[in-house]
């Protein structure tokens, strides 16, 4: 039987990675699509909302083909957790036509990519192609790698420099190893900076390697399926700051808080008090569902930075209790802080 093509969607907090696959999920083609969903925090915001596509035959169990591992960033527990998860999805092959594996945002590629290597592994699936999505509203304002300007010329100025934030390693970790770069959130900048960025971005990835932009994840599917890229047997051409090491390491700053309660907000009350919140504590990302009075479908509210998105999802489930739940991914963030932040 042919290799099952994998497409690995990886990218930074935030840049619309869960969008993207609920696009494809909706635009599917008939194709029979299996999602592994890698989730930083304990709470699965990002596989709820991915079941919420109801993309199963109504015979079957969403829960079989949206796979979600919570134990800790993809790729510091390929074996323990991918492994076993893949091979319980190849054993259903025949009701599969390809994979998308979505990385966390602190998600290096290289070491899921190289688990396709193994033998139980390679005989049957193949990494099609991988994908970053990358924020260019977060490039413009200098949220992940500071001022583009200003760090371009530090570059110039000292090419030996080392000594990079654990964060622009990914990033430029992440540019290294795609196959393509899917460029969001441009209608958020104007078109001086969106060309600054388009630029900047083409000077970091490898030769042949497109910038295509896009509206919310709004994109052809055909455009992000079937590069027959191979990519777990062409690594030595996507370098990575990691591949001298044995092992790597997140910064140990960076941490999650979840909150679940069961107390309905005002969307515009909860928004300025996140905003304020994230003046005051170092957050890079915060998603979740809330609970709105009187309001009977469930709110789905994703943020980053100052910036706070916002849709009504679905219809709250009889059998289901009407909470409030949110992720906080940030540095060194304080529990109890951030309740009181929120909750008073």
């Amino acid at each position: 039987m042919h290799k099952i093509p994998v497409t690995v969607v990886t990218g930074f907090l935030g840049a619309g990675k869960t969008t993207l696959v609920r696009h494809l999920l909706q635009n599917n083609q008939g194709r029979k699509i299996a999602v592994v969903v890698n989730e930083f925090g304990e709470v699965g915001i990002d596989g709820e909302l991915l079941r919420s596509c109801q993309i199963c035959e109504e015979e079957e169990n969403p829960q079989d083909n949206i796979v979600e591992l919570t134990n800790g960033c993809l790729c510091c527990t390929v074996q323990e957790e991918f492994y076993p998860t893949m091979q319980k999805l190849l054993q259903r092959r025949d009701k599969i036509d390809c994979i998308l594996v979505e990385t966390s945002g602190l998600a290096l590629p290289k070491p899921l990519v190289k688990a396709f290597r193994w033998h139980e592994i390679r005989n049957s699936a193949t990494v099609d192609g991988v994908i970053a999505v990358v924020d260019c509203q977060a490039l413009a304002t200098g949220t992940l790698v500071g001022d583009l300007t200003a760090l371009e010329a530090q570059r110039q100025a000292d090419p030996n420099l080392e000594h990079e934030t654990p964060i622009e390693e990914l990033f430029e970790d992440q540019l290294a190893c795609a196959d393509l770069i899917l460029l969001t959130k441009t209608d958020l900048v104007d078109k001086a900076n969106l060309s600054k960025v388009q630029q900047w971005l083409q000077q970091q990835v490898s030769v042949g390697v497109k910038i295509v932009s896009c509206d919310r994840a709004k994109i052809d599917p055909d455009l992000l399926l079937g590069f027959n890229a191979a990519v777990e047997d062409n690594l030595d051409s996507r370098p990575s700051h990691h591949d001298d090491e044995e092992e790597h390491e997140h910064d140990d700053g960076i941490n999650s808080v979840q909150l679940i309660v069961d107390r309905a907000f005002e969307p515009k009350i909860l928004t300025e008090k996140l905003q304020k919140l994230v003046q005051q504590q170092e957050i890079y990302r915060i998603k979740g569902f809330v609970s709105v009075p009187h309001k009977p479908m469930r709110l789905v509210l994703q943020g980053v930075g100052n910036r706070f998105d916002s849709f009504y999802d679905r219809l709250w489930s009889k059998d289901e209790p009407r909470q409030t739940r949110l992720v906080l991914i940030g540095r060194e963030l304080d529990r109890a802080y951030v309740e009181r932040a929120i909750l008073n």
